[in-house]
């Protein structure tokens, strides 16, 4: 089936024009115009679009408040926004309500064919429940490739569960990148390797120094092959002397994620609901050990449980069975139930 798009501008002559450019997408999408923002959410009532590609600066209604509407009453349309304004605060507004692109209209063939690439790949992505919220169904690959066909100068931060993280993207191509323990290739490798979590766009830094010298392209490429590497690590990594009964737990009610460690030795590891375990697995072994360490000092006795909020949810660390635990619970399960709810799942598990 051919996907439909509705593309909204106040200027009927740019919505002949685009409507024409668009025409030469490979999908051959049907293309339907509108002027007004408020006719524009009409359409939408009645009948399904795939995309919505707006113009910011309208009368009446403009169109960041035609794409709230849009974002909260048909969440399933990616939206895409087209406009000769370069004013920053508009662009960050634009991500803060979860569009899918923001895009400087073209003024070359070479712009208007990378226009034209982005908008097809959007049309050809598959909805699914990954992604950074703020970009729907997006991984790092995705944004920070749009960030630099867009000829961007901006700092994306990018938080997964108790890890933050940072990359400069400057003219369209990546500055820089900064986690907690690394910096440069190696932090962007380290972000790169998250497949999910909360994404926001900030202001450019020209002044940053840059650190990573690899073309964008290049550096995506390396990147995804270092992960393929580490997900073949992680496969032996939980191959080794483990056991494998902890999918009764993940079946749990209120469960997201289980994961289970040798104590003392973070490589060796079994994880369900977890995409990437490997850097869950490092940091609920530090953290259990420097608890450990600091009740020996207190002489408080043997850890018992730690339980923790993070954005995504409760998550509880504790011993049981001769392994280390760490358990992610969903939003609706209080931090007062939790330790009766760990109690509980635990009793699932079979050394």
């Amino acid at each position: 089936m051919r996907p439909k798009i509705l593309l909204l501008d106040d200027d009927k002559d740019l919505l002949v024009l685009y409507k024409d450019i668009l025409s030469q997408l490979p999908s051959r999408p049907e293309i339907m115009t509108c002027s007004k923002g408020a006719r524009a959410i009409t359409i939408l009532e009645e009948e399904p679009f795939n995309m919505l590609i707006s113009d910011l600066s309208m009368p009446r209604m403009d169109g960041l408040q035609v794409l709230s509407i849009v974002r909260r009453r048909f969440p399933q349309i990616r939206t895409v926004v087209l406009t000769s304004m370069l004013d920053e605060q508009f662009r960050s507004r634009a991500y803060s309500l979860g569009v899918d692109l923001f895009w400087h209209k073209p003024s070359n063939s070479e712009e208007t064919q990378q226009f034209l690439d982005c908008i097809e790949s959007l049309l050809g992505r598959d909805d699914d429940n990954e992604g950074f919220r703020g970009v729907q169904s997006k991984s790092l690959l995705d944004i920070v490739q749009l960030e630099c066909l867009c000829q961007n100068s901006t700092v994306l931060k990018i938080t997964h569960g108790p890890y933050t993280g940072r990359v400069w993207v400057g003219n369209g191509e990546v500055l820089d990148a900064e986690t907690p323990s690394a910096i440069g290739e190696e932090a962007f490798r380290q972000i790169f390797s998250w497949k999910s979590g909360n994404f926001e766009t900030l202001g450019g830094e020209p002044d940053r120094p840059r650190r990573i010298f690899t073309p964008y392209q290049s550096l995506l490429l390396q990147s995804a092959q270092a992960e393929d590497e580490s997900k073949s690590l992680e496969s032996k990594a939980q191959s080794v002397d483990l056991p494998n009964h902890l999918s009764p737990i993940i079946r749990n009610e209120g469960v997201e994620f289980v994961l289970s460690i040798k104590p003392g030795d973070a490589s060796r590891f079994e994880a369900r609901g977890l995409e990437n375990p490997e850097p869950a697995a490092r940091w609920c072994s530090e953290t259990l050990e420097r608890f450990r360490a600091l009740g020996d000092r207190l002489q408080a006795g043997p850890l018992m449980e730690i339980v923790g909020v993070s954005e995504e949810g409760p998550v509880t660390l504790t011993p049981h069975g001769g392994m280390d635990f760490l358990l992610g619970w969903d939003k609706e399960t209080q931090s007062n139930e939790v330790s009766e709810c760990t109690r509980k799942a635990l009793s699932l598990w079979i050394s």
